[in-house]
C-alpha cells in the first residue's frame, strides 16, 4: 500500500470536526485504498481498535445490510460505549437511503464518519436534503504522474521523468495498473473491466437504460473527440450519419450520466473578454487516458490530446477550477482559477515550425494581465521564457511544485 498524502493529508484536516467526509471518484481510483490509510492516521492518535468501524458494503460479508433501517440498527448496536466512534463506510452508496442513517447518527451520536462512493447517488438530491452543510466532498483522480512515479519505484527501474511521461499517458494512472509490470495489453485489459463494470452497473442497470448501443455509440464519440469542443447536435448529426437517430436531449443526459459515473468530465468555455462562462461548445476529458485506449485501441495520433487530458487532470488535482479559453476567434487551452491565483496554459506535443510558435505563444500574449502563463510541450527547446510566457517540459510541470 503506497501513500498517497495529497488527499491524507487534505482528508485528515477534517479529523474529528462535524462534517461527513465524501470521497467520490471513478472505480479503481483508490478510495478504498485511502480509507485504509485515513484509519491508520486515526489510529497514530492513540485511538482503540474498538473504537473504530470500518464497512466495505460491496462485500458478501456484509449482503444483508442493504438498507437503511437494517445500517442503522446494526451501526447503533456496535457504537463505541466510551466515546467518540470511527466510522469508514466503504461503497456506501449500495445501501438504500444511507443519507438518513449517516445524518441521524450526526445527529444523536458521537461520531466521526468517513465515506467513499463510485456514482452519481453520492451527489443526489438526498444527500443535500439530509446532510446540507455538513458534509465535505473530496474527489479521488487515478494517480497523478508523481505518484505514479513512486508507484513504478516499487517493482522497476524508473527511467527519467521526460521518458516515463510516454509510458505514463499510454498506461494511465488506474492503480491497479501499476501494482506489477504489464504489457499495454495487459493493462487495458484491466482497465476495460472497470470501464465494463462502470458502464453496466453505475450507468445502464441503475438507470435501467435499453438502448445500451446507443449510449456506447456516444462513449465512443466522446472518447474520439478529447480536447475538441462539441455540442449535442454535432453528436447527433454524427450518429445521423450513421443511421442512427436521437434527439439532443438524449445526447446530454447520457453525456450528465457519464459524468455522474465520474468517466467522463465537462470543461466550459470561459471568455476572457466578456468574464462569463459559456454554456455552448464544451469539451469533455475523460478520468484516466487509458480509458480510451482500452476502449479505442492505441493510436499515436491521439497522444496530443492526451497529453491535454493529463494536464487538465493535474489541474483539478491541484484544486483549480478549469477552463478553456475563448478570447475574440483563439482559444486558450486552459484557465485555471483559484482564488487567489490564476494560470493560462497552452499544451502542445510539438513546435515544429515558426508558424506554430507564433500560434502557441501569441494566444497568451494577447491576454493582458499579470497572471503566470505557460506553454507546455514534449520536445526540446531552448531557453525556458518568451517575451514573459515560461516554457516546460509537460513532465517537470507535472513534477512541479510552483504553481
Amino acid at each position: 500500500m503506497i501513500y498517497r498524502p495529497i488527499y491524507v493529508n487534505r482528508i485528515m484536516a477534517y479529523a474529528n470536526a462535524p462534517f461527513v467526509k465524501i470521497l467520490t471518484g471513478i472505480r479503481r481510483c483508490g478510495k478504498s485504498t485511502i480509507l485504509k490509510m485515513l484509519i491508520d492516521e486515526i489510529k497514530k492518535q492513540d485511538i482503540r481498535e474498538d473504537q473504530i468501524l470500518h464497512y466495505s458494503f460491496d462485500s458478501m460479508e456484509y449482503e444483508e445490510i442493504k438498507t437503511a433501517k437494517a445500517l442503522f440498527a446494526h451501526l447503533k448496536q456496535h457504537l463505541f460505549s466510551g466515546g467518540k466512534t470511527y466510522l469508514f463506510l466503504d461503497e456506501i452508496q449500495e445501501v438504500t437511503s444511507w443519507e438518513k442513517v449517516v445524518n441521524s447518527l450526526m445527529t444523536d451520536y458521537d461520531v466521526d464518519i468517513y465515506v467513499t462512493g463510485s456514482n452519481s447517488r453520492m451527489m443526489s438530491s438526498e444527500l443535500s436534503t439530509y446532510l446540507t452543510g455538513r458534509y465535505i466532498s473530496f474527489r479521488i483522480y487515478p494517480l497523478s504522474f508523481s505518484e505514479y512515479m513512486i508507484f513504478s519505484k516499487e517493482y522497476t527501474e524508473v527511467l527519467d521523468p521526460h521518458t516515463e511521461l510516454a509510458n505514463y499517458v499510454r498506461l494511465g494512472g488506474f492503480p491497479a495498473v501499476h501494482l506489477q509490470i504489464y504489457t499495454p495489453g495487459e493493462a487495458y485489459t484491466i482497465v476495460k473491466d472497470i470501464y465494463n463494470s462502470t458502464i453496466f452497473t453505475d450507468i445502464v442497470r441503475r438507470n435501467q437504460i435499453r438502448k445500451v448501443d446507443q449510449l456506447e455509440r456516444i462513449v465512443k464519440f466522446a472518447f474520439d473527440n478529447v480536447g475538441r469542443t462539441f455540442s449535442a447536435a454535432s453528436v447527433s448529426k454524427y450518429l445521423k450519419s450513421e443511421n442512427r437517430s436521437i434527439d439532443n436531449e438524449t445526447v446530454y443526459n447520457y453525456l450528465s450520466k457519464l459524468e455522474s459515473a465520474y468517466i467522463l468530465h465537462r470543461c466550459s468555455r470561459f471568455d476572457l473578454q466578456g468574464k462569463e462562462i459559456l454554456k455552448t461548445q464544451e469539451k469533455f476529458y475523460l478520468a484516466d487516458p487509458a480509458l480510451r485506449y482500452s476502449v479505442l485501441g492505441y493510436s499515436p495520433d491521439s497522444v496530443a490530446a492526451m497529453l491535454e487530458n493529463v494536464i487538465y487532470l493535474e489541474l483539478l488535482r491541484r484544486g483549480y477550477e478549469v477552463y478553456v479559453g475563448k478570447l475574440d476567434n483563439t482559444e486558450i487551452d486552459f484557465v485555471a482559477v483559484k482564488p487567489e491565483n490564476k494560470l493560462y496554459i497552452q499544451v502542445t506535443q510539438e513546435i515544429g515550425s515558426p508558424e506554430t510558435e507564433r500560434r502557441e505563444y501569441g494566444r497568451l500574449l494577447d491576454i493582458r494581465d499579470n497572471y503566470p502563463k505557460y506553454v507546455l510541450r514534449t520536445d526540446a527547446f531552448a531557453g525556458g521564457n518568451y517575451e514573459g510566457i515560461k516554457t516546460m517540459h509537460i513532465a517537470d510541470f507535472l513534477l512541479s511544485d510552483e504553481y
